[in-house]
């Protein structure tokens, strides 16, 4: 099944000289990881902001398991996406656990029911339930807080999990253990997932598809493998080439 289609979606911002996103048509199926990769300013976050809404289009539909989501309260359709960001935005004053409960405490869920769900998903991110629930956010170091934010956005099950570079403030080794560690989730879990980043290591290992971005436009969308065995034009040739410029490096250093 389809999880999201965007239809002919353009967008351009108040004084600016071209749209951030041009003419998009894709559609992603229920259950696939994609990435979304390009330089600062592709459009990249902007497509992503477009499903959540805090972004409107200025042409096209955005279709989420067959609904327009333009047909549907924003409020609600927020409730169904889970959205994760590089700054986590984590609510200082209050416990991980009450950070958790964020949503579910507006949905009116029962006390015991939120508590175990947010048990549950400190177990899922790799966090020990009874060390961590009742600590503060600034008790954490940046990849637990990173770890908590992505458990909030899965509180209340959603279906679709958008990502904008969440570890993008995260050190190199921390980083490629959340990644990996979001890539055992993502597999238990069978949700779509939507990544963007600009790195391209990232991308291509944790996107079964990847969408590669430049200048508001898609360049190719593709599996890490057809990228990198067929690039669609010189953009995408010279990401696949930075990668090999950076082997070459450490291969240098042996």
């Amino acid at each position: 099944m389809k999880a999201i289609e965007f239809q002919n979606i353009s967008k351009r911002f108040a004084n600016a000289t071209m749209n951030a996103v041009n003419q998009v048509n894709l559609s992603i199926e229920e259950g696939e990881f994609i990435t979304i990769l390009g330089s600062s300013g592709c459009g990249k976050t902007t497509l992503l902001k477009m499903i959540n809404r805090l972004y409107e289009p200025d042409e096209g539909r955005i279709i989420l398991f067959g609904e327009d989501i333009s047909t549907v309260d924003v409020v609600k359709l927020r409730r169904r996406i889970g959205y994760v960001i590089q700054q986590v935005g984590l609510f200082p004053h209050m416990t991980v656990a009450e950070n958790i409960a964020t949503v579910p405490k507006l949905l009116k869920w029962e006390k015991e029911k939120i508590e175990e769900r947010s048990r549950e998903l400190l177990q899922l991110v790799g966090l020990d339930a009874e060390e961590y629930r009742n600590r503060y956010p600034a008790q954490l170091s940046g990849g637990q807080q990173q770890r908590v934010g992505l458990a909030r956005a899965l509180a209340i099950n959603p279906k679709i999990m958008l990502l904008d570079e969440p570890f993008g403030a995260i050190d190199a080794i921390n980083r490629m253990k959340l990644q990996d560690e979001l890539l055992k989730i993502h597999g238990g879990l069978k949700k779509t997932f939507l990544f963007v980043t600009h790195d391209i290591n990232e991308a291509f290992k944790l996107g079964n598809r990847v969408i590669v971005m430049n200048e508001g436009k898609i360049c190719q969308f593709d599996t890490p493998r057809g990228i990198k065995e067929h690039p669609a034009d010189e953009f995408v040739a010279s990401l696949i080439e930075s990668t090999r410029e950076q082997k070459e490096f450490w291969e240098e250093l042996k």
